[in-house]
C-alpha cells in the first residue's frame, strides 16, 4: 500500500503528511489531483467527519485513502471551535477571520487554555470494516497577538508555555515532533505494522 489519497485540499496539511511520510515511501496524491471535491463534514466529532472523508477519497479513487479532522478546542469556549475550526469565522475559510473572532471571543477571559486536536483515519478500501483510527492532542494556550510565520490555522495565536514560542514560531521538523497532527501520524504507523 504505498500510494495513499490524502482526502484534503489544504496545501499546510499535505505539505505536513508528505514531510511526516517521507520516511516511510508512501506516495501521498491530494483528492485535487484525482478531480475528487471536498467530502461533506456534517458530524459533530472528529472521528466521524475524518471517516466520512477517507470514505469518500477511497470510494471515488479505487485506492486507499487517509484523511484528517483537526482543530483547536478551547476550554472556556466549551471547545469551540472544535470541529468548526476551518470555518469559525464563516464562508469562505478564513485563517484571519477564525483568529480574529476567537480572539475577540476570549477579550478580557483568563482561561486561555487550549489543545489543537487530530484524528486521522486510515481505509485499505471504501467499504473497511476495519479502518485505523488514530489521535493526538497538543497543549497550549491562545494569545491575544499573532507571533510568527510558520505554520497554517491558528498556529501564530497558538502558545506553547514550556517553549516559550507559538506553533508558528516551530521550524516544520520541530512543529512535527510534538503535535497533534505528529502524533497521531506516529501512532498510525504503530497502527500500521500491527496490521500487517
Amino acid at each position: 500500500m504505498k500510494t495513499l489519497v490524502l482526502a484534503s485540499g489544504n496545501p499546510g496539511k499535505l505539505r505536513e503528511f508528505r514531510e511526516l511520510l517521507a520516511p516511510f515511501d508512501f506516495e501521498i496524491v491530494p483528492q485535487g489531483d484525482l478531480g475528487i471535491l471536498e467530502a461533506e463534514e456534517p458530524h459533530d466529532t472528529f472521528v466521524e467527519n475524518a471517516l466520512a472523508k477517507a470514505r469518500h477519497a477511497s470510494a471515488l479513487s479505487g485506492l486507499p485513502a487517509l484523511a484528517d479532522d483537526s482543530g483547536i478546542c478551547v476550554r472556556a469556549l466549551g471547545g469551540e471551535p472544535g470541529v468548526h475550526s476551518a470555518r469559525f469565522g464563516g464562508e469562505p475559510r478564513s485563517d484571519a477571520r477564525n483568529n480574529e473572532k476567537l480572539v475577540r471571543l476570549l477579550a478580557g477571559v483568563a482561561d486561555r487554555a487550549a489543545h489543537y486536536y487530530a484524528v486521522i483515519v486510515l481505509v485499505r478500501h471504501a467499504h473497511d470494516p476495519e479502518p485505523l483510527i488514530a489521535q493526538g492532542r497538543w497543549h497550549g494556550e491562545v494569545i491575544d497577538s499573532p507571533r510568527g510565520t510558520r505554520g497554517f490555522g491558528y498556529d501564530p495565536h497558538f502558545l506553547l508555555a514550556d517553549l516559550g514560542r507559538t506553533a508558528a514560531e516551530l521550524a516544520p521538523e520541530e512543529k512535527n515532533a510534538v503535535s497533534h497532527r505528529g502524533q497521531a501520524l506516529r501512532r498510525l504507523i504503530e497502527l500500521l505494522r500491527e496490521s500487517a
